[in-house]
């Protein structure tokens, strides 16, 4: 790729309108690079605010969109503008908060056949978001669309999100969350990169399955650590009702393509409208928290 610096790793950043919380996030990079080499790279979804100011004052790489791609087409994207050995994908809304971006890649070499490293994330009040977690089962995952968004305190949310695993520790896991997710680039290609398939939500949980399907694991470390605010780009609880039904939409095609294999086949049409009600509970009561 002619005229791209030779770097250890690609920090990848998709950008929807996030104001300050890019700045913070670039700031929070420049502090945590360690030795590394490092290609910082935003892709920008056609947004109306100070991002460009942003990106232009952390020295980071900018590519405009003149629409919004969403999000898998963007990473791919932004994948294809750099040949760093290591891929980073990263939120706009985090901060790095312990350990360095040169610990994560560290990580990642010591474990050869890990496709992608997550570190432990926290809100921003500092507790422990639940990232690393496992496919859940099918009572499970019915169990926790419908209860979680009344009180996650149920015990198909726990099953799923690992209880019990105060996340100290180094551990495989069947996914982790999308805020932030290092991929060898030997990994990335070889599965082909997100699909496109999922333009917004469940892309994560995608690629996880198809890396293990492939032979790769998925390993949670809490030797790093970053912030993260979430849900900054769509809104949070109050995001669009469309949104609301494009994650229910690909939460239906991950099923679909994943876990719905022979006779489970029959329990399509019944999955599709299990998860457009589960949308539209979840979205009324965003709009009721709104309030």
């Amino acid at each position: 790729m002619t005229g791209t610096p030779v770097a250890d790793l690609a920090v990848v950043i998709v950008n929807f309108n996030t104001g300050d919380w890019l700045a913070r996030c670039l700031r929070s990079l420049q502090d945590a690079r360690g030795s590394l080499a490092v290609d910082m790279l935003v892709v920008d979804n056609d947004s109306r605010d100070a991002s460009a100011e942003a990106v232009e004052s952390a020295g980071a790489r900018l590519v405009r969109n003149p629409t919004n791609r969403y999000l898998s087409p963007a990473w791919n994207q932004g994948a294809a503008a750099t040949d760093a050995p290591y891929i980073l994908f990263l939120n706009p809304d985090t901060e790095w908060f312990h350990g360095t971006l040169e610990d994560l890649v560290r990580i990642a070499r010591a474990h050869p056949r890990t496709g992608i490293v997550g570190p432990m994330v926290r809100n921003p009040d500092g507790t422990v978001y639940p990232s690393g977690r496992r496919f859940p089962s099918l009572i499970d995952a019915v169990g926790h669309a419908f209860v979680s968004p009344v009180t996650r305190d149920n015990r198909f949310t726990r099953r799923y999100e690992m209880d019990g695993w105060d996340r100290s520790t180094e551990r495989e896991v069947d996914w982790v969350s999308g805020a932030c997710m290092l991929f060898p680039r030997t990994a990335f290609d070889e599965v082909g990169g997100f699909d496109e398939g999922f333009p917004l939500y469940a892309e994560e949980l995608d690629i996880a399955t198809r890396l293990r399907a492939a032979g790769w694991s998925v390993l949670f470390t809490p030797e790093v650590e970053l912030l993260h605010a979430g849900g900054v780009s769509t809104g949070g609880d109050r995001r669009p009702h469309r949104l609301v039904v494009m994650h229910s939409a690909s939460l239906y095609r991950y099923y679909r393509l994943h876990r719905a294999p022979g006779w489970r086949r029959v329990t399509l049409p019944l999955a599709w409208l299990l998860l457009r009600a589960r949308a539209e509970i979840a979205w009324a009561i965003g709009r009721l928290r709104g309030r």
